[in-house]
């Protein structure tokens, strides 16, 4: 790939050429027009892809395949259970049997004669009991395995994600997967999955213990099958459709949510509060109708499903007095058929409410299915290609040709060439909205480049060949120690104490009320910018990468904490080659080389002394910083 600018890594400074001016915004490497923009006029979200319903059915086969042994136990646990229970019936109507025959003898009934089958029903009241408890905890159990495979699926495939291909879908919709839809799923998963089960195979041997005591019952009892079906095919042509309606818009409802508060002081600015407010009503009013067409659906197909069950027990009733009469079977048997159709009530009725729940949570597994299954880039495809030369022989990191697009038509980066050298530390300059950023996640290999590639040395201990810590802190909850050891989860405590002595942070570490295992995050012992900051400099001393980059990883720190950020930083990159976006330009002043990025092209590259001596970009914002910090008072 050929580049139209390339960056020297020799003394003399070599600017290169005539950029093109763009307008930029100052908190993104994005372009932005001049004014606001009409919010109608917005570009609509490319929403993350949802897994067709063939793909889902196979996306569950491939959970359940581990497991497959554990739901084989389970389900003929379920079906002893439930086989077990249905001579219920039977028993009950021997009982009726019996009564009928003593009335038509000596009008009376002996206790011992119903001892034997009152004591059978109490044994297989317990036997089923315990059966069914069995069972469903053996379903409970596999059904949380497929959910913690599909979470950490998820979790694992959405971290892997391009920056840029989140912020087109909107942070909403990535909330919404995660929150909404593993929360259907999870209570699918404890409640409706081992009752479908048990309410399914009660069903379907229900029905042949209706063709063992004849086969005319189980015609009679047919007869409810067809309003039924038809039932369950309306119910479902409907439901699928509109489960995956209220998904979207709920995540869409979320995403507005966002965008209104998170841009809040955006929207004052502009005096745009009304027309937000009335789109995210617009959002919300969107997800309660398709909430309240869901509770309407589901009110008609009970009203149907009762019809089916009244034809299917008249049905039965009718065939029972028809084969009284004719002596074919005993009252008893009637009865036991009676009460078998009656006591498909609560399971029909059980796993068509239970459907509900399926296809509500079948529509949010699809929409988590959409996000494992989008295609995982290759090392090439990224842009990386570990332990591969390119640019000058000395070079230990290179960039070639990058570009880089958010939206078709903007460009951040243009043709961008780098070479870092073994153990160098380069700082990477330019006015906000530049590229630096996005050149630095391409470096680090957490954006993939539109164009060009990053080429690195390999690492063959396992550990990150690149990590990135930019200046959005983050303290995640849990213990110090555990913070730390995201970074290298085998780390000794003295290894956690050596790293945060290499970035100062020691002393107020162990001043902690528990020292290390102190709690810290949300809710928990907060940490200021600072600290926050030396704990992830801690955590890069721990990965231990051969290439650090730094995004402006001081910026929050303000002036008071700037110098000891600034050492902190330094003793954390000592002895790794390193790329840092430069907030401060002391830290520029203090690099191997500074090189200067506008408007996403390289125009010069070399020396601090060099480059503030020349007359060009750099000595401009030099001049800039300089006069800055002279007007300001002395303790800045």
């Amino acid at each position: 790939m050929s580049a139209t600018s390339r960056v020297q890594d020799t003394e003399p400074i070599e600017p290169t050429g005539p950029v093109e001016p763009t307008e930029v915004s100052e908190a993104t490497d994005r372009p932005v027009p001049p004014e606001a923009p009409d919010p109608s006029t917005a570009p609509a979200t490319d929403l993350l892809p949802t897994a067709t319903g063939r793909r889902t059915r196979a996306a569950a086969l491939e959970l359940l395949r581990p497991d497959r042994s554990l739901a084989v136990r389970s389900g003929l646990v379920l079906v002893a259970a439930t086989a077990v229970g249905l001579l219920t019936q039977p028993l009950l109507g021997r009982i009726v049997d019996l009564v009928t025959d003593a009335a038509k003898g000596t009008g009376t009934v002996s206790p011992n004669v119903l001892t034997l089958p009152v004591v059978l029903l109490a044994v297989v009241a317990l036997v089923q009991g315990a059966a069914t408890s069995l069972g469903m905890s053996m379903v409970a159990k596999l059904g949380e395995s497929v959910l913690a495979r599909v979470r950490e699926r998820f979790v694992e495939r959405a971290l892997n994600l391009p920056a840029d291909r989140i912020e087109r879908a909107g942070a909403g919709d990535l909330t919404a997967r995660v929150t909404d839809d593993v929360a259907r799923m999870s209570e699918a998963v404890r409640s409706a999955l081992p009752e479908l089960a048990r309410s399914s195979l009660t069903i379907v041997l229900t029905l042949v213990a209706l063709a063992v005591l004849d086969w005319r019952f189980l015609l009679a009892a047919l007869l409810a099958v067809p309003v039924q079906a038809w039932t369950a095919h309306w119910y479902v042509r409907r439901a699928i459709p509109l489960y995956s309606r209220q998904r979207i818009a709920t995540g869409a409802q979320q995403q507005q949510l966002l965008e209104t508060i998170g841009g809040a002081d955006t929207v004052r600015a502009h005096l745009l509060e009304d027309e937000h407010t009335e789109r995210v009503a617009d959002r919300s009013r969107e997800a309660v109708g398709l909430r309240l067409r869901g509770v309407r659906l589901v009110l008609g197909f009970y009203g149907r499903l009762h019809i089916g069950e009244y034809i299917g027990l008249v049905g039965v009733l009718f065939a029972g007095l028809v084969l009284v009469r004719e002596d074919a079977v005993s009252v008893g048997t009637a009865t036991a058929a009676a009460l078998y159709f009656h006591n498909l009530f609560g399971p029909i009725n059980a796993a068509l409410v239970l459907l509900d729940d399926a296809q509500s949570a079948t529509a949010g597994l699809a929409r988590l299915v959409g996000v494992t299954d989008l295609p995982d880039e290759t090392e090439a495809e990224r842009g990386a290609v570990p332990g591969s030369a390119a640019g000058p022989d000395d070079a230990f990191v290179s960039v070639r040709g990058v570009s880089h697009s958010y939206t078709t038509g903007s460009p951040v980066l243009h043709d961008v060439d780098l070479a870092l050298r073994e153990g160098e530390h380069v700082a990477l300059v330019g006015t906000s909205g530049a590229g630096k950023s996005t050149l630095a996640r391409i470096l680090a290999g957490v954006q993939p480049p539109t164009h060009g590639d990053v080429r690195s040395a390999d690492r063959a201990d396992g550990r990150p060949a690149a990590v990135l810590v930019s200046q959005e802190l983050h303290v995640f909850a849990g213990t110090l120690a555990e913070d730390l050891r995201l970074a290298r989860p085998g780390a000794t405590d003295e290894e956690l104490r050596a790293a945060l002595a290499t970035v100062d942070a020691l002393a107020w570490a162990e001043a902690l009320p528990d020292g290390l295992n102190t709690v810290v995050g949300e809710g928990a012992q907060s940490l200021d910018a600072a600290k926050a900051q030396q704990l992830a400099l801690a955590r890069l001393v721990l990965a231990d990468p051969l290439v650090a980059v730094l995004d402006e990883a001081t910026a929050e720190a303000g002036s008071a904490g700037a110098r000891l950020l600034e050492r902190s930083a330094r003793a954390a990159l000592d002895g790794r080659t390193a790329l840092i976006v430069a907030h401060r330009l002391t830290q520029a002043a203090t690099a191997d080389r500074v090189v200067v990025l506008e408007h996403g092209r390289v125009v010069e590259s070399g020396p601090h002394e060099r480059l503030k001596d020349a007359g060009g970009a750099y000595a401009t914002l030099w001049a800039a910083w300089s006069g800055k910090r002279d007007a300001a008072p002395a303790h800045d």
